[in-house]
């Protein structure tokens, strides 16, 4: 930053904040905002707070179910890339995803987006993707914050963090108490890996010598960066579905941080296991090349990375064909087993691409 004489008077803008480059953020993402709009909506952004009314949303005797997430360390392959479009997907969908395995409907969304110098059209296209992504789970982007700190963040680089509310019946929270010995355990593919994971990806990446814009060794025609930035899958709609349609679903888990190990056992009670097949589980090529080019241990894939499975239900035997049929893509992969003295997720078999990488 340019020096300036001791008597001249300074403003804002010479100490690297631009309110105008601001305000132009709020009138460029107002509409975007607005499209995402549902029941119980009150107001526009822009104000001090967003407002929100359960009432119009057919809530008897509601639970409100909170979450706050980032992306982690996948920004940093957006701002070296310069492909920002996905990662208000990602952002959305590590929140909403949380929401939904509760048993809960998402119901409004608000965002934090803090850089060292504003670029409008950078902001408004992660702002964007965050927009879409809300209109996807069927929750409202009722409000946020953008925060230009100069000296905290270097040249184009951003953060991100996002709030979602949504609410369950209390009778209708989940996990329920039934959990049992002999239920089955469904997996939803994931779509990639997601947004965890990233720090040892990045350093795979960097191992393998290959640069952002060289192509993918695991997708075809398609480059590395473009291709590990996939985005994040949402499951809100579909998942929702399945618990209104078939009352089956028992227990939900987010295959997020942590991976199948790790994430599993939050929704199990004490006294119960969960039996993993991983010869069931088609792991994609992402995922073969990233532990085949950082030599990455069969144990430490599955307590990083989702390998291949975003999202699993439990349900009772008798339910199972029903809610295959209602999600296409689901596959068996398991079943709950007395715990006894073993870990709380035991595997058999081993990970195996069913595609050549």
């Amino acid at each position: 930053m340019a020096a300036t004489p001791k008597d001249q008077a300074l403003t804002y803008r010479d100490a690297g904040v631009d309110i105008d480059a601001g305000n132009a953020l709020v009138e460029a993402i107002a509409p975007l905002a607005a499209q995402t709009k549902r029941a119980g909506v009150l107001g526009s952004i822009g104000g001090f707070g967003g407002l929100f009314d359960l009432k119009p949303c057919g809530f008897k005797d509601p639970l409100l179910v909170a979450a706050t997430d980032g992306v982690g360390t996948k920004l940093k392959l957006a701002v070296e890339t310069g492909l920002h479009e996905g990662i208000g997907t990602d952002l959305v969908a590590m929140n909403v995803n949380d929401i939904v395995v509760q048993g809960a409907e998402p119901l409004f969304f608000l965002d934090y987006f803090a850089c060292g110098k504003l670029d409008v059209s950078v902001a408004e296209t992660v702002i964007g993707g965050i927009a879409r992504a809300c209109e996807e789970a069927g929750c409202a982007l009722i409000g946020g914050e953008t925060a230009e700190m100069p000296g905290l963040y270097g040249d184009g680089e951003y953060d991100l963090a996002g709030f979602a509310v949504g609410a369950v019946e209390r009778g209708k929270l989940l996990p329920r108490k039934d959990l049992a010995e002999g239920n089955i355990i469904l997996a939803l593919p994931s779509s990639g890996v997601h947004s965890n994971g990233f720090s040892l990806v990045r350093r795979v990446v960097a191992r393998s010598g290959l640069r952002w814009n060289d192509e993918a060794p695991f997708a075809s025609g398609g480059a590395l960066g473009e291709a590990l930035l996939t985005p994040t899958r949402i499951y809100v709609r579909q998942v929702l579905e399945t618990i209104r349609k078939t009352k089956a679903v028992k227990a939900l888990a987010h295959i997020t941080g942590g991976g199948l190990t790790e994430n599993i056992p939050r929704v199990l009670p004490d006294g119960l296991a969960a039996e993993i097949d991983l010869g069931a589980i088609a792991l994609p090529p992402v995922f073969a090349w990233l532990q085949r080019e950082g030599a990455i241990d069969p144990d430490e894939m599955l307590r990083t990375f989702n390998c291949g499975v975003g999202m699993i239900l439990v349900v009772s035997p008798k339910d199972v064909e029903g809610v295959l049929a209602q999600l296409c893509d689901a596959a068996i992969i398991g079943a709950l087993a007395r715990r006894g003295d073993g870990a709380t997720v035991r595997y058999k078999g081993k990970l195996a691409s069913k595609v050549r990488p």
